[in-house]
């Protein structure tokens, strides 16, 4: 009875404020889905980092490192939830999982493989040009320019320095500016980051 009574006033509140009853309760549950799949990607990608690291589960990884992990993902779950998945749920699909490994494979690998073959040069000869621009990758999800941002640091040469958080345009610290990049304001992302937006695009929009 007391239950019921509870339910009932805040059906009558909520009705009240312009919010249907029955949307609130569906709403109520998204934060715990949001949770429930940040913390199962988060350790998938631990399992698959940490293969090798014991013996004791499948010959593949020990009780402890298992249980650190879980452990792990169960706090990051927690603190990221709403980056990771928000109010989209388009990552659980699998085909956008080997988009992502395609990308990592293919374009991030070679575009890294060049650019520390070109850093290499720049060290020895001592041949730079530093400077800060800006790029607009055209990128609409946090999820989209987060991995935008980290595979531009992850390149060396480039630095990802700040978002515009209006328009997601990116501000980059580039060891050798290309003046021919200069001519278009933002500058294109070709002379950054290649295809790299393309591919974001794909797997995160």
């Amino acid at each position: 009875m007391a239950r019921c009574s509870y339910v009932n006033k805040n059906r009558k509140f909520l009705t009240t404020i312009g919010l249907p009853y029955e949307l609130k309760i569906i709403n109520m549950g998204v934060p715990m889905k949001a949770f429930i799949v940040t913390t199962i990607m988060c350790l998938i990608l631990y399992l698959l980092l940490t293969t090798g690291s014991g013996t004791d589960i499948l010959g593949l990884w020990s009780f402890i490192e298992l249980a650190f992990g879980i452990l792990l993902c169960i706090i990051v779950g927690i603190i990221a939830r709403k980056v990771f998945i928000k109010d989209s749920y388009r990552m659980l699909n699998p085909v956008r999982w080997f988009l992502f490994l395609g990308y990592l494979i293919g374009p991030f690998f070679l575009a890294l493989t060049k650019a520390n073959l070109d850093v290499a040069y720049r060290v020895i000869t001592g041949k730079i040009n530093p400077g800060i621009v800006k790029i607009s990758p055209g990128l609409k999800t946090d999820l989209g320019i987060t991995l935008l941002a980290n595979s531009i640091t992850l390149t060396p040469g480039t630095l990802s320095v700040d978002i515009d958080e209006d328009t997601n345009d990116l501000y980059v610290h580039w060891i050798n500016v290309d003046t021919k990049a200069l001519e278009n304001k933002p500058v294109e992302c070709k002379y950054i980051c290649g295809n790299f937006p393309k591919w974001v695009r794909r797997i995160a929009e």
